[in-house]
């Protein structure tokens, strides 16, 4: 039987399945025309029952991702999805926030369906929200943090909405990896979100927020590039005018290496601090978790600088005010200067952040779990994405991510890392031990006879 479910802007109509699934449901009106550049507003309504059968329209963004929607220039792109087991009744929520450097991605990817993941009693939610400049660019008189406004939007259509599709509104997971993990931290401090989850998951946190005089030099260099106001510019136009600025070399600057031009905007009003220079809502339980490899995917894809010599390597981490101590241990480490590169790059956004996030908030009284991603195959790296396939239970479609067609090992440690989501999201607790301010216990995934260690340690540390 077609399932239909009454939401607050009208009647919808998903799929049948052993999972039902209510895809591109609106959760805020369409952010262009005099919408555009301002917080969302709430979704027009509707008579009749709307089939919702089908992904929402993506944000504006120049990505070609394998399996994914291109950006069609559809204006009613903050939509959300719904995967609920029939008969559910009160179950645990979890609301993904997908990853792409701020500025690509979207729910459509294969590797977000959460058939599989709420098969084991979870409600899955996931969200589109603005991208780029649209959601990240700052424009003088317009509010900041637009898309992580988008995300706070979704979550409250989920405390309206959820308990129709089997869900239970207070108590709510945000999950999120790579840039959603970012969002889902910026979330735990913005005031228009409190009390609207109760535990968050974080993957691959990366060290990236800008000050208000730092987004304000990206909008003067695109300003440039667009020879007229972004305010006025196309869509379209200003998506290709920033991805020209992102790739002008900046040599000497972290820019130069990482030229990610968007992420939260730490205005003091939106968004109050950046997550590590204040305390966090510690109400909230944490999940943690980071790759062990994390930048040997970039490297695989070919969007790096290259770094093949000692001082090659030097220079990288001056430009990222690394302590050379530090990159020196790390070329001790490794066989190649290129090598200690691709491990210090991802420990430097993403490891090292990643933990003091957990560390930071046992330190203040809240609960904490941190985990470490270490499977490995060859000629695969535990990488940056790697994980969340496996988490998602959609295994069949990540041959790049893992380095080939799934085998009994890997849907095995599958099934675990599901069951800790799930675990976590019901209960808080996924099954290890949480921090506490005097030491941090780490559940590390992986398959048989991988290397569980993190050699010399953690070297980072003397980053501080």
């Amino acid at each position: 039987m077609t399932p239909e479910v009454t939401t607050a802007a009208g009647r919808i109509r998903g799929r049948h399945g052993a999972v039902h699934t209510f895809l591109g449901i609106p959760y805020a009106a369409a952010p262009f025309g005099p919408n555009r550049f301002q917080p969302p507003g709430p979704p027009a309504g509707w008579t009749g029952v709307r089939d919702c059968v089908a992904f929402g329209p993506i944000a504006p963004q120049d990505a070609e991702l394998p399996g994914a929607p291109t950006w069609s220039g559809a204006d009613d792109v903050l939509t959300l999805n719904v995967w609920a087991p029939p008969a559910a009744h009160r179950l645990p929520v979890l609301v993904w926030i997908h990853g792409g450097a701020y500025t690509f991605g979207s729910t459509a990817q294969p590797d977000y369906d959460g058939s599989a993941l709420a098969a084991t009693g979870l409600i899955v939610v996931t969200a589109n929200y603005r991208l780029g400049f649209e959601g990240f660019g700052h424009l003088a008189g317009h509010p900041d943090n637009r898309g992580l406004l988008d995300q706070i939007a979704a979550l409250r259509w989920v405390r309206e909405n959820i308990a129709a599709f089997g869900g239970d509104p207070g108590n709510v997971t945000v999950a999120g990896q790579s840039a959603g993990a970012g969002s889902a931290a910026c979330l735990l401090l913005m005031p228009q979100a409190r009390g609207l989850f109760r535990r968050a998951i974080l993957h691959s946190v990366p060290d990236s927020y800008f000050t208000t005089d730092a987004a304000a030099a990206i909008t003067a260099e695109i300003t440039t590039r667009l020879g007229t106001d972004p305010a006025t510019a196309a869509p379209r136009d200003l998506v290709t005018a920033a991805t020209a600025v992102s790739g002008i070399p900046h040599s000497g600057s972290r820019r130069q290496y990482d030229p990610v031009l968007f992420g939260p905007v730490v205005d003091g009003r939106t968004l109050p601090a950046a997550p590590l220079s204040t305390v966090h809502d510690t109400t909230v339980g944490l999940l943690v978790c980071h790759t062990t490899e994390e930048y040997w995917l970039f490297d695989a894809l070919d969007t790096l600088k290259r770094v093949d010599t000692d001082a090659h390597l030097r220079a990288f981490a001056h430009a990222m005010a690394i302590p050379d101590a530090v990159a020196e241990h790390y070329r001790t480490l490794t066989s190649s200067p290129r090598e200690a590169y691709l491990a210090l790059f991802g420990d430097a956004i993403f490891a090292a952040h990643s933990t003091r996030l957990a560390e930071h908030h046992a330190r203040h009284g809240g609960r904490a779990h941190l985990a470490r991603f270490a499977r490995r195959r060859s000629g695969v790296h535990a990488w940056h994405g790697a994980d969340v396939p496996l988490n998602f239970g959609n295994l069949a479609t990540a041959d790049f991510l893992l380095g080939g067609p799934p085998d009994d090992h890997d849907q095995a440690l599958s099934r675990r890392m599901m069951r800790a989501w799930r675990d976590f999201a019901r209960t808080g607790d996924p099954g290890w031990p949480a921090g506490t301010p005097a030491e941090t216990p780490v559940h590390t995934w992986a398959l048989p006879g991988d290397r569980l260690d993190r050699a010399g340690g953690e070297p980072w540390r003397a980053m501080r």
